[in-house]
């Protein structure tokens, strides 16, 4: 067994600081290591400089401050190896999930809508910020961790909207416009111009940007720029479809003719308040008190919005309102609970309807002189 002399072991202490490893405790035991394996390996006619030489070229792929390096690694992430293998775990579950439920869907089988929803959150919420965090160690400059977040963020925005997008949840559309705000504003100019100055990351950063152009305009082709528009289309197209029926009902011969005047008169005043505050509630959304079917070839605006300041308390449309109101209340008096109408408390507040929705209060009116109309006419089965 080789015995090391003082002057030798002051060497090895010498060259291992030499060699970057500042850490005093490392120091000690990388020394108390390699005296050991040189004790135990090398021969009494061997050349100890030599032998040194080799084995010391076992502890560092490219230099020994790699083991400093990876130490305090270690202490800083201590459950860095848990968080590396948590990352890939979901990073496969999210993948298999998701591909499952793509399939599901393409097939139209039950259970679609559960995997898409585990697998796209497990990818934003868990492995796109795990990898961000592992990421962070491996890049040096301010600039590069910019990036790499800016990127997840990124990312994490735009597997969430595409969820939105095929849930068909509320607000798709606005996070799909912030992705791409993200995307295409921030991210982007950032990734290239920190890449291509690099003269080895030039051609790879001009690929990879062009790539993600390429995919930002698919994400931008999904996005519906007149979402609401539409919609509020099919409301308008329903409430003329309404009022057609509406019209029918009340041209019907009534069950006797003058039998209860008082009643008749009620009706006429709920119909004239009615008719008012639809009236009021047009020209709130498209300009013109009176909307045809044909009406998207005229020249109106229309937009779904709250019914403004004509519906404030004292104003024209809520004293119309009041009226209306006041109407059903008689109508119910007058006959009983068998047919009563319904005073909808959740969608006014004090005979106020300033704070609510103008195709919400066009249905509820409409519907209700409906229900009027065929309680009054003499066709059966239609209540």
């Amino acid at each position: 067994m080789y015995t090391l002399s003082e002057q030798q072991i002051d060497f090895i202490l010498n060259d291992i600081k030499s060699r970057g490893v500042v850490i005093e405790d490392l120091q000690l035991n990388l020394l108390d290591h390699i005296c050991c394996i040189v004790e135990n390996e090398l021969n009494l006619d061997d050349d100890f400089d030599q032998f040194y030489q080799d084995i010391i070229t076992r502890f560092f792929k490219m230099e020994l401050k790699e083991i400093e390096e990876e130490t305090i690694l270690l202490l800083t992430f201590k459950n860095y190896y848990t968080m590396k293998k948590i990352m890939v775990i979901s990073g496969i579950f999210s993948v298999a999930t998701f591909l499952l439920g793509s399939f599901l869907k393409f097939m139209h089988l039950p259970g679609a809508s559960v995997f898409l929803f585990l697998g796209i959150m497990t990818l934003s919420l868990i492995f796109l910020p795990l990898m961000f965090v592992l990421k962070i160690k491996d890049v040096n400059t301010k600039r590069e961790k910019v990036v790499a977040g800016v990127g997840t963020l990124a990312g994490m925005l735009v597997s969430i909207s595409v969820l939105f997008k095929v849930m068909h949840w509320p607000f798709a559309n606005v996070l799909g416009v912030c992705a791409l705000f993200v995307f295409v504003l921030i991210f982007i100019p950032l990734y290239f111009f920190s890449g291509v100055r690099n003269p080895d990351t030039k051609l790879n950063t001009i690929v990879s940007t062009i790539l993600f152009v390429g995919a930002a305009g698919l994400l931008f082709t999904l996005i519906d720029t007149r979402p609401a528009y539409h919609q509020t289309e099919v409301k308008m197209y329903a409430y003329l479809e309404s009022e057609d029926l509406l019209k029918r009902l009340q041209s019907m011969p009534g069950k006797a003719p003058a039998s209860n005047t008082q009643q008749q008169l009620i009706i006429s005043k709920m119909n004239d308040a009615a008719e008012q505050i639809k009236s009021l509630i047009l020209i709130r959304t498209t300009g013109k008190s009176k909307v045809a079917h044909d009406f998207e070839n005229e020249d109106i605006f229309l937009e779904e919005r709250n019914l403004g300041p004509a519906f404030e308390e004292g104003q024209n449309g809520a004293l119309l309102y009041g009226q209306f109101k006041n109407s059903i209340e008689e109508y119910n008096l007058l006959n009983g609970k068998s047919n009563a109408l319904k005073i909808p408390t959740d969608h006014f507040e004090e005979g106020k309807i300033v704070l609510y929705n103008n195709f919400v209060v066009l249905d509820y009116i409409t519907k209700t002189q409906m229900y009027v109309a065929t309680i009054e006419s003499s066709v059966t089965g239609m209540k």
